[in-house]
């Protein structure tokens, strides 16, 4: 019986499968044979019993490693003696000198080490869909807005720029903390590596080198939760520019501003009551995620707070909100790029919002105008807020508040109003700099231009 979303609305088959019990149990075992090997190799065990452990990795079964833990009480211990009893005398030779968590923590590490490559590949894509919407609108001039409110022009390309900008700085914060994070220890007991003797480090230096991962310089019983907590960190940053993005395209798609949408299938239902609803439902799941993967920060701090060597309040912790985080950062990420990609845009709205107050929002660029002409940028921006408060209080063009002060009539014509008013000659360096962008992040070397 399923219960929870993940189970069977949220999540990719591909980060589900990372998580599953399954991809857990091998990775244990893979661990269990690396050190295995290793330990052969500097001779606390024989070669021959390495090979035979290694051999029988894949005689292992979740079903019988559940058996033994219902009767012990221990999963670890259980996953030891399920793959004990496929390797026959090989088998007592199985943990050799290691603790739970040198199998259980270096395990997460290599399950990491994959949620991170497919979250590195839906970043790429989400950045590229970023990049690709942005050179297509790097002209499409619409209402800029601050506060809520109308101010000057700019253009959906920027907006797109920016926020390909930030996914790019995503990924370079994924490559400086992946060797962090994806990290694999055997310590032993307290850190001490004292039941493998002389040869601790060697073996853990080699145990790592065989699995593919860096091993920890120094842990305790168990590798420091700042890692962790820093790859959860990380999920919630993605979270919030994911749940930034959405929130834009939630507000623009407003029935008053309606100036783009959601893709909508030809049989989609926006209302089970209002049939003619076509709701931005895949932007508001992404929003209302974003909040679930935010809230799992805490508690990941709170893991890296352990008693003495450790203690055991991180691991269940942990069961929780790593396999979470992960599948519902990339579920986001994946309904993004469906998002940004599927976007349709209405042209006459947008240039109805950029008219819609009559001007008004031209102000900066009067005021510019008049400050070149001789009145200095202060006394400018007295005299055209008079006259935007004016329009406002009045209900008028903003031409026509200019046009009736006489210190600005005296400096600027009517055509010169005209000029310096039209938002679509007012977006500075905008196609400039989104350009700049797509050159920055290899856009144009993909034959684009």
């Amino acid at each position: 019986m399923a219960i929870h979303p993940i189970e069977y609305r949220y999540g990719t088959p591909e980060m589900k499968a990372v998580w599953s019990e399954e991809a857990k149990l091998k990775k244990l075992l893979m661990v269990e044979a690396a050190l295995a090997k290793a330990e052969a190799e500097v001779g606390l065990i024989s070669k021959k019993d390495a090979e035979v452990i290694e051999a029988c990795m894949d005689r292992v079964s979740l079903e019988r490693v559940k058996q033994i833990e219902e009767e012990i009480s221990h999963d670890m211990m259980a996953v030891v003696l399920a793959y004990a009893e496929q390797c026959g005398e090989a088998g007592k030779w199985l943990h050799y000198g290691a603790t739970s968590n040198d199998i259980l923590d270096t395990g997460l590490a290599l399950q990491l080490k994959e949620a991170i490559e497919i979250i590195e590949g839906k970043l790429g894509r989400l950045k590229h869909e970023l990049l690709k919407k942005a050179d297509e609108t790097k002209r499409l001039v619409t209402a800029g807005r601050t506060h809520g409110q109308l101010a000057v022009p700019t253009t959906y390309g920027l907006r797109f720029a920016i926020w390909a900008m930030e996914v790019a700085r995503h990924q370079e914060r994924l490559r400086q903390l992946k060797p962090r994070v994806v990290v694999g220890q055997m310590s032993g007991a307290v850190g001490t590596q004292a039941a493998f003797g002389k040869e601790g480090i060697r073996i853990k230096e080699l145990t790592m080198r065989y699995l593919g991962i860096p091993a920890v310089t120094v842990s305790s019983q168990i590798i420091q939760r700042d890692r962790h907590a820093e790859y959860i960190e990380f999920l919630a940053l993605v979270a919030s520019t994911l749940d930034k993005i959405c929130l834009e395209i939630r507000l623009m798609q407003r029935s008053e501003i309606g100036e783009l949408a959601e893709g909508f299938g030809k049989r989609q239902v926006g209302s089970s009551t209002m049939p003619h609803k076509r709701n931005p439902i895949n932007s508001e799941q992404v929003c209302g995620l974003a909040r679930v993967v935010r809230a799992y920060v805490e508690p990941a701090l709170e893991n890296n707070v352990l008693w003495d060597e450790r203690d055991l309040t991180n691991s269940s912790c942990e069961r929780v909100i790593i396999p979470e985080a992960s599948i519902l950062l990339d579920h986001m990420l994946n309904k993004t790029i469906n998002v940004i990609s599927g976007l349709t845009f209405y042209p006459e709205n947008i240039k109805r919002n950029l008219y819609t107050l009559k001007g008004v929002q031209m102000s900066e660029a009067v005021m510019i105008a008049l400050a070149k002409k001789g009145f200095g940028r202060q006394k400018a921006h007295e005299i055209v807020r008079a006259a935007s408060m004016k329009a406002f209080e009045r209900n008028m063009p903003f031409k026509q508040a200019l046009m009736e002060d006489k210190d600005i009539s005296k400096k600027l014509t009517s055509e010169e109003i005209d000029e310096v008013t039209d938002p679509e000659k007012y977006i500075g360096t905008a196609v400039e700099q989104v350009e700049e962008v797509l050159r920055k992040e290899g856009y144009y070397k993909e034959g684009r231009i």
